[in-house]
């Protein structure tokens, strides 16, 4: 579409290679529509990383001032409003990187005038042969078929993170204290848009690989999926304790292809549970959700850093 502006962010912390990965994932995407890139990272020598190996006028950097992943989208929301609303913004992150299909996929979705959110499809480059690599693969196929139905179905459902986009010109900022792929897409189903998954759409993602990382990252998550009763009490949820037991329980153990995978998703069920324990009394003790990946690095999501 003529004269139509197409922003991808992407929020890294402190990790060079996997956002110059990113990067380059995109600027190889084949599309007719210009682009521009906006890096976002705490980080000076990112940025210097990303203009020493990366020479395109595409491709800018913001110095995030360190104050959360949302207080960053906050400001970067506000300085790319536009009153147009064929006008796209992509949000993705800089430890993950998309299929080649991704951006013209995304795009042409958009045609739909009645679309305000799209996500894509995370996909777990772990080893099923891993007790972590499992835990992985049947969380996101789980939410796979999930978000597939509901979109068919045309009813709301929460986007990931990883990548998700959104029509520009009509939010132009949203509640620090909750997880943007879950609240963003609220707001835009509040003003009568709907939502789409693209299952086509695939973004790579490393996961945790030991229990510090995951139950960091878990517990986390949670939180700011939590916050969203105080937040927004009439949003449908779909991800929440209650659905998970609903509609993952018998889902997991079904996955089980051998005694070893059996075993592991029993280990997975008292995971999960002590993760919602955790995450309900930190909350109880007014430990709010904040971007935990500030204050403890996830490092073994960290594929090239």
């Amino acid at each position: 579409m003529k004269n139509r502006k197409i922003s991808i962010i992407i929020t890294s912390y402190k990790e060079p290679k996997s956002t110059e990965r990113a990067v380059r994932a995109l600027l190889s995407q084949k599309i007719k529509e210009k682009f521009k890139i906006i890096v976002v990272d705490p980080f000076q020598e990112v940025e210097e990383h990303i203009k020493a190996h990366i020479k395109n006028k595409n491709v800018d950097f913001f110095l995030d001032p360190g104050e959360g992943k949302s207080y960053a989208l906050n400001m970067i929301l506000e300085a790319i409003y536009s009153g147009n609303k064929d006008d796209i913004i992509i949000f993705t992150d800089g430890d993950v990187y998309v299929s080649e299909n991704a951006l013209n996929e995304i795009i042409n979705s958009f045609k739909d005038k009645e679309v305000g959110c799209i996500t894509g499809h995370p996909i777990s480059i772990d080893s099923r042969n891993t007790k972590y690599g499992l835990w992985s693969y049947i969380a996101f196929e789980r939410i796979h078929q999930i978000r597939k139905k509901l979109s068919e179905k045309k009813e709301f459902f929460e986007c990931s993170g990883y990548l998700f986009a959104i029509r520009n010109g009509i939010i132009k900022e949203f509640p620090l204290d909750a997880s943007e792929d879950s609240i963003i897409p609220y707001l835009f189903w509040k003003k009568n848009y709907k939502i789409s998954y693209l299952p086509n759409v695939e973004v790579y993602v490393k996961n945790p690989d030991n229990w510090k990382d995951y139950l960091n990252q878990k517990v986390r998550n949670i939180k700011g999926h939590e916050n969203l009763n105080k937040i927004a009490p009439d949003m449908p949820r779909t991800k929440s304790f209650k659905n998970e037991i609903k509609y993952g329980a018998l889902f997991a153990i079904s996955q089980a292809k051998s005694i070893k995978e059996f075993f592991w998703i029993i280990q997975l069920y008292f995971a999960r549970l002590y993760i919602y324990l955790k995450a309900f009394k930190e909350l109880k003790k007014k430990k709010e959700y904040s971007d935990g990946w500030r204050e403890t690095e996830i490092s073994s999501t960290k594929t090239l850093d």
